[in-house]
């Protein structure tokens, strides 16, 4: 019986399981054996050794992109996770228009960004852009090497709050009331409770929020290829947008490659810390 049961459910996991052999490990392990090769999309590819690892991360280009994207995460993850929590505080509350808020929040996620990024860049144009025009004042948001990058993550956290603001309502709908009331009883203020009740059992969701938020923002490409192609100057220039361009307009899919799995063991090496520290302070029994 035991057999029969294990067999079913490999049975019935088998479908995912091939899309994620063949579009996750597979391609990654693609990357890995192109990041010791030197290949140029058109000759055949040559092994090098380690000769591309050397040369990416002695490259000051990709490590002033490193910086770019560390700076560009510290700035828009924040800012993302408060405002989504705080809007999701207010579209829990059953107010008046909840419903068609919920809707609008969620509208620019499931946009195309790079559609989006195009919308942004009309809007951000310094001569006939629709917010100079209405500050009635010519601002170069996109090319002044001090507002590049700030507008650029202004851009994705009004594209990403939605989502965040999504799962946050999720998890504060999810806590039991009677606790919520419970502490109301004892005398706890709306501050108190929020601080104190709520947010403590919203680890799970804050955990989930942020190791994806984190890993997205890391692999940004979108807005940053339709508003700036990572200028002025690289100010802009993420890990993602010199993959591309290393990999597409230099065709040096070796080294591309290199960059990638730096950027994965990052990723790895974040979502780790995050799962250690979460661990022991998250509780996901609410009963």
């Amino acid at each position: 019986m035991r057999r029969r049961t294990a067999l079913t459910g490999y049975a019935l996991l088998a479908p995912s399981l091939f899309g994620v052999l063949c579009f996750l490990a597979l391609p990654v392990l693609i990357v890995v054996w192109l990041s010791f090769q030197s290949w140029d999309l058109i000759s055949p590819a040559r092994f090098v050794g380690l000769s591309n690892y050397a040369s990416v991360l002695g490259d000051p280009i990709f490590g002033n992109a490193l910086l770019v994207t560390l700076a560009f995460v510290v700035i828009v993850i924040p800012i993302q996770t408060g405002l989504g929590l705080l809007a999701a505080s207010f579209l829990t509350r059953g107010l008046p228009g909840s419903i068609v808020l919920r809707t609008i929040y969620v509208l620019p996620w499931i946009s195309a960004p790079l559609a989006l990024g195009v919308v942004w860049k009309w809007i951000l144009a310094p001569t006939d852009g629709a917010l100079n025009t209405i500050l009635g004042v010519r601002i170069e948001w996109l090319t002044n090497p001090a507002l590049a990058l700030p507008a650029v993550c202004a851009v994705v956290i009004w594209t990403n709050v939605g989502y965040v603001t999504l799962f946050f309502m999720a998890g504060l709908l999810n806590i039991p009331p009677h606790l919520v009331e419970a502490a109301r009883l004892d005398g706890a203020g709306p501050v108190a409770v929020f601080w104190r009740i709520k947010l403590p059992l919203l680890r799970p969701t804050m955990f989930f929020v942020l190791v994806t938020s984190v890993i997205s923002t890391f692999q940004i490409f979108d807005q940053v290829y339709a508003l700036t192609g990572g200028g002025p100057g690289r100010r802009t220039d993420v890990v993602a947008n010199h993959i591309y361009e290393e990999a597409f307009q230099t065709f040096d899919l070796g080294r591309a490659s290199v960059m990638a799995v730096v950027l994965l063991a990052i990723l790895v090496a974040i979502t780790v810390g995050q799962q250690l520290y979460f661990r022991r302070r998250t509780t996901y029994d609410l009963s």
